[in-house]
C-alpha cells in the first residue's frame, strides 16, 4: 500500500493494522474513527484530512505531514512522530501518550491543563504553544523552539529542561520547576544554589 494515492477518499471508521503507508497520499480524506495501528507510515500525507476520533497506535510516523488536519479527539500513542509537521492542525481533546516528537513541527498547539506523559519534543519548533496548567511526566523539552510560548501553572518538574536558554527563562514565569531544575538553569549565569 505504499506510495498509493488515497486523497479525498471517505475512509471513515478503516482499521489499517500493521500496514506499509509510507509515502501515502491521504490528503483531505475523511478519515473519521480511522485507527492506523502499528503501521509504517513515514512521509505519510494527511495535509487537510478530517482525522477527529481517529488514533495513531504504535508505529513509526516520522516525517509525516499533517498540515491542517483536523484533529479533534485523536489518540496518539506509543508511536514515532519526528520530523512531522503539524503546523496548523486543529485540535481539541487531544490525547497524546508515549509519542516521539523529536524535531517536529506544531507550532501554536494548545496543550492547556493537558498531561503529557513521556513526550519528546527535543529539538520541535513549540513556537507559541499553550502550556498554560500542563503537566509533564516523563517529557522533554530540550533545545525546544519555545517563543512566545506561554505556561503559567504548568508543572515542568516532570520535564528535561536541558538546552533552555536563560534568555527565555522568562516564559516560565508562573510555573513550577523542581530545586534540581532551578539549580541547572541557574548554573548557566554562573551561579550556584546551596
Amino acid at each position: 500500500m505504499a506510495d498509493e494515492d488515497l486523497s479525498d477518499l471517505d475512509l471513515s471508521g478503516w482499521r489499517f493494522e500493521r500496514c506499509d503507508v509510507r509515502r501515502t497520499r491521504f490528503c483531505s480524506a475523511k478519515l473519521y474513527q480511522t485507527v492506523f495501528r502499528g503501521c509504517r507510515g513515514a512521509f505519510a500525507n494527511f495535509s487537510g484530512a478530517s482525522f477527529s476520533e481517529g488514533a495513531i497506535q504504535g508505529g513509526d510516523f516520522n516525517n509525516s505531514i499533517l498540515r491542517g488536519a483536523q484533529m479533534d479527539s485523536v489518540t496518539l500513542r506509543g508511536c514515532k512522530l519526528s520530523g512531522a509537521d503539524l503546523s496548523g492542525a486543529r485540535t481539541m481533546g487531544l490525547t497524546m501518550e508515549e509519542v516521539l516528537l523529536v524535531s517536529a513541527r506544531l507550532p501554536g498547539f494548545s496543550f492547556r491543563k493537558e498531561t503529557l506523559t513521556r513526550i519528546d519534543f527535543s529539538g520541535a519548533d513549540l513556537r507559541s504553544c499553550d502550556f498554560r496548567g500542563a503537566r509533564f511526566d516523563s517529557s522533554s523539552l530540550r533545545d525546544a523552539a519555545l517563543d512566545g510560548s506561554r505556561f503559567e501553572g504548568a508543572d515542568l518538574r516532570g520535564a528535561d529542561l536541558g538546552g533552555v536558554q536563560l534568555v527565555n527563562a522568562g516564559l516560565f514565569a508562573g510555573a513550577i520547576i523542581s530545586r534540581d531544575q532551578a539549580t541547572q538553569l541557574l548554573s548557566k549565569l554562573g551561579l550556584k544554589v546551596l
